[in-house]
């Protein structure tokens, strides 16, 4: 396919299928003919006078860098990782280093503890940990409330049968290893009662 441009003269039109992919495409084509041209300058002081410039346009078209802490070094990375590290030029800033790039990051591991108590989630797990962390006191105390009245909420959403406090108690000794250890005979927690459900009143019939 074809265009006329104003001369009349027919000229190619080029796809974005047909171009290269770009590295960084936030900061468009144009900015990565720039760069491309830049490595094409024999001479190094006008190569890097060239790089300054490009750098200062990037900053105008990522506004949101110039928030970051260390945006103008960010931008500098940014200008190596175009030229996909083939720029030499005098740079201001220690540029990122390639094999960086590469490095894939340590996979996550899943464990399978406290599977049997999986229904509280894991956030509610992290929390009795964190916890067991706090000195013997009234926040500590204040804590442990309210993370047994919430996973006797969560048991209640499951079991509508009603939930005693003792296995709340139960579960947060096992999950802590025994470090919250609770008498159920001194602590009491929230009743959750259901919340009635609103009937329809059904009008009645109108006598003819």
């Amino acid at each position: 396919m074809d265009q006329r441009d104003t001369y009349g003269e027919k000229r190619m039109v080029e796809y974005n299928s047909d171009r290269s992919q770009l590295a960084l495409p936030e900061y468009g084509r144009n900015i990565q003919q720039m760069v491309n041209h830049c490595l094409t300058i024999e001479d190094r002081e006008e190569r890097t006078r060239c790089a300054y410039t490009i750098v200062q346009v990037m900053g105008n078209i990522v506004p949101q860098l110039r928030d970051e802490e260390d945006s103008k070094h960010i931008l500098w990375d940014h200008l190596a990782i175009m030229s996909d590290f083939k720029l030499d030029i005098d740079y201001p800033y220690e540029i990122i280093n390639q094999e960086n790039l590469k490095v894939k990051p340590e996979p996550i591991a899943y464990g399978e503890e406290n599977v049997r108590y999986r229904h509280y989630g894991k956030i509610m797990v992290d929390m009795i940990k964190q916890a067991c962390t706090y000195e013997e006191g009234e926040e500590r105390d204040e804590l442990i409330m309210l993370i047994a009245n919430h996973m006797k909420k969560v048991l209640l959403s499951i079991s509508k049968d009603g939930v005693e406090d003792a296995r709340v108690f139960n579960d947060l000794r096992e999950i802590s290893d025994g470090k919250i250890d609770i008498d159920p005979e001194k602590w009491h927690l929230h009743e959750f009662k259901e919340a009635p459900v609103a009937q329809t009143s059904k009008k009645s019939k109108k006598k003819k």
